[in-house]
């Protein structure tokens, strides 16, 4: 056995080839959502200032309207499907039959 400890001869050595890869992300900039979240509730904000204007703030309700409608209609009669004729009987199949099996083989 050989010991683990000792290098292996130069001629049995492999050339080992290293690569090392480093990837450098781009610096994160953090200042962007605050700034949409800002706009967003402003034009929530306008968009309520504006309907509360425009409707001068009241809510107009409908007068309630109070309609009877009375229809005789007759019940349609529905046509009758035609009567399938008789299906003639199927010929006598005779179910089929397994063959018998071979003699057992010889040990």
């Amino acid at each position: 056995m050989t010991d683990p400890n000792v290098p292996p001869p130069e001629d049995r050595r492999p050339e080992v080839v290293h690569h090392t890869t480093i990837n450098n992300p781009p610096e994160r900039r953090g200042g962007g959502s605050w700034v949409a979240f800002l706009v967003g509730g402003l034009i929530v904000v306008l968009v309520i200032i504006v309907v509360f204007m425009l409707s001068n703030g009241r809510v107009d309700t409908p007068n309630p309207t109070d309609v009877d409608i009375d229809v005789d209609v007759p019940t349609p009669t529905l046509p009758q499907a035609p009567e399938l004729p008789d299906l003639p009987n199927p010929p006598p199949v005779e179910p089929p039959t397994l063959p018998e099996p071979g003699p057992a083989p010889a040990e």
